[in-house]
């Protein structure tokens, strides 16, 4: 097994998965905004110290993906803040890709930017920890949205991100996300995962990518939020499996799910009824972000004296989501 597999394989450990802490400062100060805390840099650092050093979050998290602001902080002791992850046996990622920018021609739709100087600040991330990488690509459902085009186009460029990232001996998250914006119908959902997923591993053959080194972070297949359609946790759960088992090769290292858009709850019932589906040619987990933090920013609501008590209330989420993974949470039930 290749070093690139092994950290793969790593970052899909059973009953663990991946926090998404890579929020960029707008959208973290989004969060900040709706319990009153002051945007600053200090906030956000004393915020993601608080997540990375809650006590027993390395029996559940396996991997972090840090926002490079994030990524040059360091603790109140003066550890860099991808060392604390380290020292815990939680491996450090970062997240590369740039803005989204309007794909010309295509109203509505973009394509993400930042492969020209990836490979040098690869480099630089590799010398400060970094074992894997994340980018992002959104996908809109929409009046004769997606087109082809747009999916081709963030296809390729994730794949051209993944050949570069394996080039530097990391691990490769690539993130086709298909946005909860509309009101879409589940199957809606399903038909564009569908045609996302297999645009992007055709593109990730094209470039001939190594499949048992790259980790696919991907949307459920869900109603839009503005969708009045009606369906439970298991309809989700078995809609969004039989996507994947139709569209992803068997050498696939595995699949973390994002949150976007969902409750917290939803979220790790979701990932629950996937779990119990199961089990998968691939390992199969969680990498989250607003379901793992929501509750931990209400309780800390940037008030050093309440850090304690959201360092428990993260505990919580992540135990959940760990539960979830193996099939094993039962909402209600004292974990």
């Amino acid at each position: 097994m290749s070093d690139i597999s092994a950290t793969a394989q790593s970052l899909l450990a059973e009953g663990k998965g991946i926090l998404a802490a890579d929020e960029s400062t707008s959208t973290a100060n989004k969060r900040f905004d709706d319990y009153d805390i002051e945007h600053t840099p200090e906030n956000r650092r004393q915020y993601r110290q608080l997540l990375f050093t809650a006590p027993e979050i390395e029996q559940y998290l396996s991997g972090a993906i840090l926002y490079e602001e994030t990524a040059r902080q360091v603790a109140d002791e003066g550890t860099p803040l991808p060392e604390v992850l380290a020292d815990r046996g939680i491996i450090p990622g970062i997240k590369v890709d740039r803005s989204l920018k309007p794909l010309p021609n295509f109203p509505g739709e973009h394509v993400s930017q930042g492969l020209d100087n990836l490979d040098e600040r690869l480099d630089e991330y590799a010398e400060m920890g970094m074992r894997f990488s994340k980018w992002r690509s959104v996908i809109a459902i929409g009046d004769g949205l997606p087109t082809d085009e747009c999916i081709t186009a963030n296809a390729h460029v994730l794949a051209r991100y993944a050949g570069i990232v394996q080039s530097k001996h990391m691990v490769p998250i690539v993130e086709p996300e298909v946005l909860l914006d509309g009101d879409h119908s589940l199957e809606d959902s399903a038909r564009v995962l569908e045609r996302t997923l297999n645009t992007v591993f055709q593109q990730l053959a094209m470039y001939r990518v190594d499949l048992g080194g790259v980790i696919l972070k991907t949307s459920m297949a869900l109603p839009g939020s503005g969708s009045s359609e009606d369906v439970d946790h298991t309809q989700v759960a078995g809609t969004t499996m039989d996507v994947m088992e139709k569209c992803l090769p068997a050498e696939l290292a595995g699949i973390v799910f994002l949150s976007g858009g969902q409750t917290p709850e939803d979220a790790i019932q979701h990932l629950q009824e996937i779990a119990v589906r199961g089990p998968y040619t691939w390992p199969v987990t969680f990498s989250y972000a607003r379901a793992l933090q929501e509750p931990v920013l209400k309780v800390w609501a940037g008030d050093p004296e309440n850090m304690i008590s959201a360092q428990d209330a993260f505990l919580e989420q992540v135990k959940k989501a760990s539960a979830a993974q193996m099939g094993a949470y039962a909402a209600n039930s004292a974990e």
